[in-house]
């Protein structure tokens, strides 16, 4: 897209009636770093097993069934992780709503003093000062929601855990699979195999990092290739430890 073009999509999109409805819709949440994350593990750590498989001499039904058991396996668990890791900032959120809803029912001068001491260090001062202060301890939840984010750095609201869990667990298995379709939709020996995994996987890490550039407005190239990089390098150290090994116990 050229910068006139730039331009003018960000111009029509902070115009009065595009930034009231931005403004003013509830948070969007994006899924997707939980997506990249799930796509670049289940990928990783697939062709990790199947790296090692093939390091040792396995067979490749072996390796095939070695790599799903670890597909449903590892993308399960990462799943839970990412869900109670994203229960636990909700539940950080909830408890600090309540501990603020007691202190202003409690203490309410001293919460409108901590509104007045926040605004006041950026800048604000006098009457207008005094009308911000009013104005957001006029509505309990506005008042609870500044207390979030200015004093504890908390965001208003997380991304639903379930979800975050449900995109993990899918980009987790669908990535993942890509290393084991040469070992179910062909009858190569085990070292072409090998070799069309490791083609399809690098293809996958590059393409993961390409898409991650594209949502995180970075170099898109840039992005694809250290995806590939971290991929490859997961992936050698991984051939290299089931080579060794395989030869360290005559395998």
């Amino acid at each position: 897209m050229s910068n006139g073009k730039k331009q003018e999509n960000l111009a029509e999109s902070h115009t009065p009636d595009a930034v009231k409805q931005r403004i003013g819709s509830p948070p969007q949440h994006s899924y997707v770093g939980d997506a990249v994350l799930g796509g670049i593990d289940g990928c990783i750590t697939t062709f990790a097993v199947v790296a090692g498989g093939v390091g040792a001499g396995f067979n490749p039904v072996v390796v095939a069934i070695l790599g799903c058991a670890n597909l449903v396996a590892d993308g399960f668990s990462m799943a839970i992780s990412n869900y109670q890791n994203a229960k636990s900032r909700e539940e950080v959120i909830e408890k600090t709503r309540r501990e603020e809803a007691h202190h202003i029912a409690t203490v309410p001068e001293g919460e409108r003093e901590e509104i007045r001491r926040i605004f006041k260090n950026k800048g604000f001062k006098g009457d207008i000062l005094e009308k911000i202060v009013a104005t957001i301890t006029a509505d309990e939840n506005r008042w609870i929601d500044t207390m979030l984010v200015e004093e504890h750095g908390l965001p208003v609201s997380v991304p639903k855990p379930a979800t975050a869990a449900f995109v993990t667990f899918a980009m987790f298995l669908l990535v993942g699979l890509v290393p084991l379709l040469p070992f179910f939709l062909t009858a190569l020996p085990l070292v072409q195999a090998a070799s069309v995994s490791a083609v399809l996987t690098l293809c996958a890490f590059f393409t993961i990092g390409v898409l991650k550039g594209q949502a995180m407005q970075r170099p898109r190239l840039r992005a694809g290739i250290e995806t590939l990089l971290t991929g490859g390098a997961a992936a050698g150290l991984a051939y290299a430890v089931g080579f060794l090994l395989s030869r360290a116990y005559g395998i």
